[in-house]
């Protein structure tokens, strides 16, 4: 599972009225874990950045005007989220934004038909419904550090939302076991292992790693979700 958890700061709030993707950052995770590669980068929107939008992202006209147009990154943008799945705060606002982008450029693309969509925002309202769920308030909620936010900016939120969805879906997943051949239709295959093979090492926790599981799981239920190693 390849997951791309993304963010973009804007000129505004509507693209149906012209506004456009100003900052676009992403964080890679293959299989729950994050793999170090990213993409980020700064777009010049051919436009004014709304004073009420530089409010809260922090970027200029002026720091816009020498960088590139949305369709000379389109590509490289493209081939680094195509066939993952998107992880985005509040999803329909950014994808509504990056197809407003692709509409504009030969041949038109749709994210969706390209890309999974996982909405972290859905997520937060049916773990937590009737609080905030923003994301300074989810990092309140699970004890991630977002004290170098004094504003949004694409690539750090997209960051911070990795370790809040980590969190957010940290939840003990379901074992399966593939089905075996032809003729045993969803029976599991065992594979019995010799008899004289060597003892194991078992390696147990340290005190320090059994503190730091305890404080993990004490973190879950403060959240209010539940600890099922406590089971």
């Amino acid at each position: 599972m390849r997951q791309i958890v993304l963010d973009t700061e804007t000129t505004g709030i509507d693209p149906a009225e012209g506004h456009r993707i100003i900052e676009i950052g992403c964080v890679e995770m293959f299989e729950r874990k994050l793999t170090g590669r990213h993409y980020h980068v700064y777009i010049n929107p051919d436009r004014e950045v709304e004073e009420e939008a530089i409010s809260i992202h922090g970027i200029t006209n002026e720091f816009l005007a020498d960088k590139p147009r949305f369709a000379e990154i389109a590509g490289e943008f493209f081939e680094f989220i195509k066939g993952a799945e998107l992880v985005i705060h509040n999803a329909a606002f950014d994808v509504g934004f990056m197809d407003a982008e692709f509409a504009r450029l030969k041949p038109v693309r749709k994210v969706a038909d390209h890309c999974g969509i996982l909405d972290s925002l859905a997520i937060a309202r049916r773990r937590h419904p009737g609080q905030k769920n923003n994301l300074d308030a989810l990092c309140k909620r699970y004890g991630v550090d977002n004290s170098n936010r004094e504003l949004h900016g694409a690539l750090l939120d997209a960051e911070i939302l990795a370790d809040v969805f980590l969190l957010l879906t940290g939840g003990q997943t379901a074992l399966s076991l593939d089905a075996a051949g032809e003729g045993d239709e969803g029976a599991a295959t065992i594979r019995r292992l010799p008899g004289d093979r060597p003892r194991l090492a078992v390696v147990r926790a340290t005190d320090d790693e059994l503190a730091a599981h305890e404080a993990f799981l004490d973190t879950v239920e403060k959240a209010g979700g539940e600890a099922v190693w406590r089971s």
